[in-house]
């Protein structure tokens, strides 16, 4: 099971502030080169003319390791399809420049599942929904282990409600037996228990 960790980051405003700096150095460094040659009448000298636009290159490619992340917000990020680490910090950061990146959102989501027709432990027929609410908690497991989570949550959730819905009936004639009609709580906290050890290794809660 591949679990979440922690990405190396830096704050990204202190690092936008120093590639500004260095690129202005490199331009002004180009520049320089460009007078003195325009003054001595001679061509620009090859290395410091190459380490200078090296160096811009090296500058713009650093300058991609920004990313802004909002509240409840993870970017996992992967070199060259490794998984290295998720970053999780709201703000302006920095991350290493090569990596690939996916935002994944930690907020609190829901979705009403379909009106299913089953039959419950008495086998009369019924129809039964559920509003499912739910939040990633581990991105890596939500974007490595499963091919869509969002898909997932809802294909499990409504696969556990219908399971559910065979273990009670709808109502009970003995009140000492829980039912789907009276026993509303001690029935959600079954379903909210069946639907999280299905969705354990997608990473939801």
């Amino acid at each position: 099971m591949m679990r979440e960790k922690a990405a190396v980051s830096f704050p990204g405003f202190t690092l936008l502030a120093l590639l500004l700096i260095l690129i202005g150095v490199t331009i002004w460094g180009l520049v320089s080169l460009a007078q003195q040659a325009a003054l001595t009448h001679t061509m620009l000298p090859v290395p410091a003319t190459v380490g200078l636009c090296l160096a811009g290159l090296l500058e713009l490619i650093a300058l991609r390791g920004l990313v802004i992340l909002n509240p409840n917000e993870g970017v996992v990020l992967q070199f060259f399809g490794r998984y290295v680490g998720t970053v999780r910090e709201p703000g302006l950061r920095w991350t290493i420049p090569l990596c690939s990146r996916r935002r994944v959102s930690l907020r609190v989501r829901n979705f009403e599942s379909a009106a299913l027709k089953v039959n419950d432990l008495d086998g009369n027929p019924i129809e039964i929904a559920a509003v499912v609410v739910w939040r990633v908690v581990d991105t890596a497991e939500a974007v490595f282990q499963v091919d869509d989570y969002r898909n997932f949550v809802q294909v499990q959730a409504e696969a556990a409600l219908r399971g559910l819905a065979t273990r009670f009936p709808y109502d009970a004639h003995d009140p000492e037996h829980a039912s789907l009609r009276s026993h509303g709580e001690l029935v959600a906290e079954q379903l909210k228990r069946d639907t999280q050890e299905r969705l354990a290794p997608a990473g939801v809660q």
